[in-house]
């Protein structure tokens, strides 16, 4: 190891390189180019998924939405049409049938998918609304960031069927002063009043709720607008190491036995699948990880290639001096160790300058993107992935130095003399 540190050894590679500046500045952009395109996509890959961790993180990834619509093939005695209905009774089917579901909260909302809004009053203010029917199991599926002081509803709401109001940020901006607190306080929605318990943030990122949600105990919406066992729709979060999309499945089938559809109605229920959607956004962001592993090792491989053959044109050009070199008592392991270090040495320069400005890069692809509603977030390249390449990059510029080294430790010093 000692020849690393010998000043001689280095001043010989620095000439030599100096000799054909242009021809391996030439080559070594291929090395730096590899390099640069394995870190700028891995990044780029790192920041996609990144970015829909952070937007998918107030949500369940493995959840789902499943309702009912209407029959579209006849069974049973039933005709073509029938409009279904989900009932109380299925939440305890499914989640005895199907031991894969994590969660699962019915839900009924008056305000969305085209009924009418509801029609809210405090004091001389009001608004148009979404109003909920929700079980404090939904948060599992769906946080609620709920501001300092206030809650959101707890069983004791539902078993007691409270008149409780949770309401969302722009409720407040819109019924209430700008210092004024409105926990504690009632507001009127339709012609009935509500005490607020709560203010909900809208969080960044997905959510299933807008910033004009309220959302009151699911028995108390039942009793107040007499819908007895009806369920608008259920929020389902499977186990996070099951196939959501069979879980989906399952569910159908389940919801079709018990309302007596056939098996092949494809209709029957509606349903929007969360974790297949989040499932296909990390394949791609994987795929891309893998495109850049094996884009950029090609790169790298060809740039190093490059470097051995400017290596053994450098031989060649040096035959008389490293015959000099033998004959004044060089050793073949001196020369070999020369010519391979310098391969070494030429391949970690330009790798670390291709990880500099694809570091550059990314950086300045974070800044342009923090201020945007795109999920994309810190885009950077694990230490160990780039510690990797410069470990490949040594390995393949050892290998490809020994073909010209071992080509300059074949030459006879006698007949390196000779050369003119």
């Amino acid at each position: 190891m000692r020849f690393l540190f010998d000043r001689n050894v280095w001043q010989e590679i620095f000439g030599s390189i100096g000799k054909n500046k242009t021809r391996t500045i030439i080559t070594v952009i291929g090395v730096l180019w590899g390099i640069f395109i394995y870190i700028a996509l891995s990044g780029a890959a790192k920041g996609l998924d990144n970015g829909f961790d952070k937007a998918f993180k107030t949500v369940a990834m493995n959840s789902m939405f499943v309702w009912a619509q209407s029959s579209s093939i006849p069974y049973d005695g039933f005709k073509t049409g029938r409009q279904l209905q989900l009932k109380l009774g299925d939440v305890e089917t499914l989640k005895n049938r199907v031991p894969e579901i994590q969660y699962i909260a019915p839900r009924i909302t008056q305000g969305q998918f085209g009924s009418e809004p509801v029609y809210t009053v405090k004091g001389q203010k009001s608004g148009s609304y979404t109003l909920n029917g929700d079980y404090p199991i939904y948060t599992k599926i769906s946080t609620k960031q709920i501001f300092d002081g206030g809650r959101f509803i707890n069983q004791e709401d539902i078993d007691q069927a409270r008149k409780v109001i949770v309401i969302g940020e722009r409720v407040q901006q819109e019924l209430f002063k700008k210092d004024e607190n409105p926990v504690g306080q009632y507001i009127r929605v339709g012609d009935i009043y509500f005490q607020v318990i709560g203010i909900h943030k809208l969080a960044q990122g997905v959510s299933f709720d807008s910033d004009s949600a309220m959302f009151i105990p699911f028995s108390t919406y039942r009793k107040l607008y007499n819908t007895g066992d009806d369920v608008g729709y259920l929020c389902i979060a499977a186990f996070d190491d099951v196939d959501v999309i069979q879980v989906e499945k399952d569910v159908k089938s389940i919801l079709k036995g018990i309302h007596r559809v056939s098996p092949d109605d494809e209709r029957a229920f509606g349903s929007f699948n969360l974790g297949e959607a989040f499932g296909k956004v990390m394949g791609f962001a994987d795929g891309l990880t893998f495109m850049s592993l094996i884009v950029g090792i090609a790169t790298i491989l060809a740039g190093v290639i490059g470097i051995g053959n400017i290596l053994l044109i450098s031989v060649k050009e040096r035959t008389k001096e490293l015959g000099v070199r033998r004959a004044l008592g060089a050793t073949p392991a001196e020369v070999r160790n020369q010519i391979v270090l310098e391969s070494v040495f030429l391949t970690v320069l330009a790798g670390i300058i291709g990880i500099i400005l694809g570091a550059g890069l990314l950086a300045l692809i974070n800044k342009f993107t923090q201020d945007t509603d795109f999920p994309y977030t810190n885009p950077t390249v694990p230490i160990p992935y780039v510690f990797g390449a410069l470990i490949i990059m040594v390995v393949l510029g050892t290998l490809i130095g020994l073909i010209p080294a071992q080509r300059a430790v074949s030459i006879k010093p006698i007949d390196a003399l000779r050369e003119e």
